[in-house]
């Protein structure tokens, strides 16, 4: 029962996950309410965000709606920012985490309404001036912490007037990246619990290539709103864990 139940929390939160982010609004408060360990959850988290990112961004890639160029680059600038926050979080408490984390959402929110971009652009993903300390920070941010970093990262894609669908493999690549170092980290600490990661992971796979049909069902009009209302869902949930 726990190991169908573990599949459907994998499920669900990587449908929300692959098309707007914010996958840890499901998954992490539903495994912490089961009673498993907070850091048996968030290692679980990453191992299966892992491997169900590289599934769905494989599933755009062979659809040639990104490029191999552009992917190194996310992964180059996810990676060295995911090692980064790994090594910073150690010298910062949990409550430091959580108000950077709710002060990096709100700051994406509020320039969610200025900016122009809306996803309906075509152009490539390049590295400039802006865009790549950006990623360093969002692998920095998904290192050390981790929810709302793909919502991040897609309003930083419709900012540079990028379409959705690319958007969407361009996050799930960066996700990648700045997940595997901590995945291996938590692995070998020992904190992970195997057989019902592994049921989240296959659960997590299963949504993930869902959500990337359901991508590209989605219109334009709909993402931007979607990505507030998560957004907003995240900070108030954060913001509550704070309180308490």
């Amino acid at each position: 029962m726990e190991f169908f139940m573990f599949f459907l929390v994998g499920f669900a939160g990587n449908i929300v996950g692959t098309l707007v982010g914010g996958a840890g609004l499901i998954s992490l408060p539903i495994m912490l309410l089961m009673g498993i360990p907070v850091h048996s959850a968030i290692g679980a988290n990453k191992v299966s965000n892992t491997v169900s990112s590289l599934s769905s961004f494989l599933v755009i890639f062979k659809s040639k709606e990104v490029s191999m160029k552009e992917a190194i680059s996310v992964v180059v600038f996810c990676l060295g920012g995911g090692i980064l926050g790994g090594l910073i979080a150690s010298f910062l408490s949990g409550n430091i985490l959580t108000i950077i984390a709710i002060i990096l959402l709100s700051l994406a929110f509020v320039t969610s309404f200025l900016s122009k971009g809306n996803f309906d652009g075509t152009e490539q993903f390049k590295v400039t001036n802006k865009s790549g300390p950006a990623l360093i920070g969002i692998g920095m941010y998904d290192g050390m912490f981790g929810p709302g970093s793909s919502t991040i990262a897609l309003y930083l894609y419709a900012s540079q007037k990028i379409a959705y669908i690319r958007a969407v493999g361009l996050a799930r690549i960066g996700v990648f990246a700045s997940c595997f170092g901590s995945a291996i980290t938590y692995i070998t600490a020992g904190k992970i619990i195997w057989p019902l990661t592994l049921a989240l992971m296959l659960g997590a796979i299963v949504g993930a290539q869902f959500g990337v049909k359901l991508a590209r069902k989605l219109k334009n009009e709909h993402i931007k709103p979607l990505l507030r209302l998560v957004t907003i869902l995240l900070i108030v949930q954060m913001t509550v864990d704070f309180l308490k």
